[in-house]
């Protein structure tokens, strides 16, 4: 089950559960959609994978047991150690190979 981390580990930005704007990597390092498009140009930066849209816990629970109430999302904050020359220099060694391949 996904941790769904509450915010951008780039901007800080809120991304709350139900946030559409979210986006992870296989690890759940969890972006921006406008950081990881404009600055991590779509590579993670811890891990050097792809990042995707981050999906949607159901709040209303449509079988039994199962939604945001009974799994609720994480609320540990997470920031990024990298800086931003270290970010476009990674980024741009990777942008370019698939994500399969990397």
């Amino acid at each position: 089950m996904l941790e769904l981390r509450p915010n951008c580990e780039w901007c800080d930005r809120d991304l709350p559960p139900s946030s559409a704007d979210a986006r992870i990597c296989s690890y759940e390092c969890t972006w921006c959609a406008d950081c990881a498009e404009q600055v991590l140009e779509g590579v993670c930066p811890n891990c050097g994978g792809n990042l995707v849209p981050r999906p949607i816990r159901p709040s209303r629970a449509w079988r039994d047991g199962v939604s945001l109430r009974h799994q609720p999302a994480g609320s540990e904050r997470r920031h990024t150690r990298w800086t931003r020359g270290e970010v476009a220099e990674f980024a741009g060694r990777l942008r370019g190979i698939a994500p399969a391949d990397r």
